[in-house]
Formats: C-alpha cells, sequence, structure tokens
C-alpha cells in the first residue's frame, strides 16, 4: 500500500484567481460586513438598553442579531483577510473550528427562527394569553434549547466530517469549510456518518418548515379577517419578510448541502453559500428591526 500524508492545512477557494478581482471581492465583503456588524450591534444595544424592548418578541430578536453577528463574523472576516493577503490557507484546527462554529450558529438560528414563528402565532392568534404563553420562564427555555441544538448538531457535523481522512487534495471548493466541500475532497468513499447526520439535520430542517407553515396560516387567516386595512398592512409587514429571509436561508442551505458534488469548482456553490452565510445576517437587522417604529423611537432616544 502507497504511503498517504495525512493533510494538516486546507486551500481555500477564492471568487477569482485575478488579482483585482480579489481585491474588488475583498472590498465588497468588507462593506458587507461593516453592515451587518453595525446593524446586528445597534439592534443588539438598542434593544439591551431600552426597557420599552423588554418584551419576548425583542427578546428573541436580541438572540437573532448575536447569532447574525457570529455567524457572519466566522466566515467573512477571514475570507477578506485571505483576499487581501493572496494567502488562502487554513489549518486543520482552524479548518475544524470553523466548520463547527457555522454549523453552531446556523442551526440554532434556524430553530430560533422557528421559535419566533411560535411567538408571532401566539401573538396574534391568541393576543390575550400572549403574556401567559410566552412568559420569561418560556422564552429563556426556548431560546436556551435553540442554542443547545444547535451547538449539538456542530458536535455531530463535525465530529463526523473529520474522522474522514484526509490525505490529498487539500483545496477546498468554498471560501469557508463547510461539510459538502470537505466530503468531495476526503480519500475515503465512504461517508457514512456524515450522510446520516445531514439526513438528520435535513429530516429536522423538514419539522422546522412544517412548524413554521402550521404557525403561519392562521396567522395568514387571522389577520385577512382584520377589518382595518392598515392594521392588515401592519401585520403583513412583520410576517412576510419573516418568511422571506427564513425561506432564503433554508432552501440555499438545503440546495448546498443536498446537490451532488462535483470534481470542477463550481461559482454556483460560492453563490449558494453567500446566500446562507451573508445574506440573512446583514438583512435581518433592516427586515426586523430598523424597520420597526418602537426601534425607531428607541435610536431616536439613544441619539438624542
Amino acid at each position: 500500500m502507497a504511503n498517504l500524508t495525512m493533510v494538516t492545512e486546507f486551500l481555500l477557494m477564492d471568487f477569482s484567481n485575478i488579482g483585482e478581482l480579489q481585491v474588488l471581492h475583498a472590498m465588497l465583503f468588507l462593506l458587507i460586513y461593516l453592515v451587518a456588524l453595525m446593524g446586528n450591534l445597534l439592534v443588539f444595544t438598542l434593544i439591551s438598553l431600552d426597557e420599552h424592548l423588554h418584551s419576548p418578541m425583542y427578546f428573541f430578536l436580541k438572540n437573532l442579531s448575536f447569532l447574525d453577528f457570529c455567524l457572519i463574523s466566522t466566515t467573512v472576516p477571514k475570507s477578506i483577510a485571505n483576499s487581501l493577503s493572496h494567502s488562502h490557507f487554513i489549518s486543520l484546527m482552524e479548518c475544524i473550528l470553523q466548520l463547527f462554529l457555522v454549523i453552531f450558529f446556523a442551526s440554532s438560528e434556524l430553530f430560533l427562527l422557528t421559535v419566533m414563528s411560535y411567538d408571532r402565532y401566539v401573538a396574534i392568534c391568541q393576543p390575550l394569553n400572549y403574556e401567559v404563553i410566552v412568559n420569561k420562564g418560556a422564552c429563556v427555555k426556548m431560546a436556551a434549547a435553540s442554542w443547545l441544538t444547535g451547538g449539538l448538531f456542530g458536535v455531530l457535523y463535525t465530529v463526523s466530517t473529520f474522522i474522514l481522512p484526509f490525505c490529498s487534495s487539500n483545496e477546498i471548493h468554498q471560501f469557508f469549510c463547510d461539510v459538502p466541500s470537505l466530503l468531495r475532497i476526503s480519500c475515503s468513499d465512504i461517508h457514512i456518518a456524515p450522510d446520516v447526520t445531514i439526513a438528520i439535520g435535513f429530516s429536522l430542517g423538514i419539522l422546522c418548515c412544517i412548524s413554521i407553515t402550521v404557525s403561519y396560516g392562521p396567522i395568514f387567516f387571522t389577520v385577512l379577517k382584520i377589518p382595518n386595512v392598515e392594521g392588515r398592512s401592519k401585520a403583513f409587514s412583520t410576517c412576510l419578510p419573516h418568511l422571506f429571509v427564513l425561506m432564503l436561508f433554508i432552501t440555499t442551505a438545503a440546495m448546498s448541502y443536498l446537490s451532488p458534488s462535483f470534481d470542477s469548482d463550481s461559482v454556483v456553490d460560492l453563490l449558494l453559500s453567500v446566500f446562507y452565510i451573508v445574506v440573512p445576517p446583514t438583512l435581518n437587522p433592516v427586515i426586523y428591526c430598523l424597520r420597526n417604529k418602537d426601534v425607531k423611537t428607541s435610536l431616536k432616544k439613544l441619539i438624542a
């Protein structure tokens, strides 16, 4: 049997091999990152400081902002630094940590978004019982369950991926360490553990989608019965953006993880990852909070 050299570092893929385009990519990612950073930190700060925003809905939005900040900070700064330095290496330990954190934060966000849909269901369909059902203790438990489940998935995905041997190619066809790209370069043809883990994650993702659908069905039915046009518009403006970002997040992540592996570099893979790693953390502060009247009032009080 031939001797195999185990991989101790990986080479991340860039969006272009042209130096000028690498700098352009770095500047674009830096701009997006700064927008996401300022938006999420602003939302987190406003909700933390303003007592009028200490309600269940804003408690979940505060958690979402922190998750978004962590998720985009796990991948984008490294990609920016690699593009500017023209060095795309990432060590084995950095790759392991990055994969764990990406799965941890992304999974936690999916479960938290599911919890938020239930919160909106109770608020709109059972307003008289809202404070009883979604009390402080229930909020903490649901948020904690989202974080703990995300951490569990982070461990499962990371362990099942890195128990595989990497002994030949170290070129990851992605701008960060993710499961599909790592499976593609593994020198093992048998991926039972990662496949089982992905299947479990996909199944729970479907359950989350079903739960969200079950929550939003009665919401839309209730909203349509509101006689006031302004009231209906306000309710839809709260729910529809939530659904849009959620569907974008779920569909692009599912397409990335369930699509067949290709031996050649695929720009589509890079774009899909941008849509579930970069876009939601950038849009969420605007969609959920900065368009919100209460948050705007809190921001004016902070500035004044």
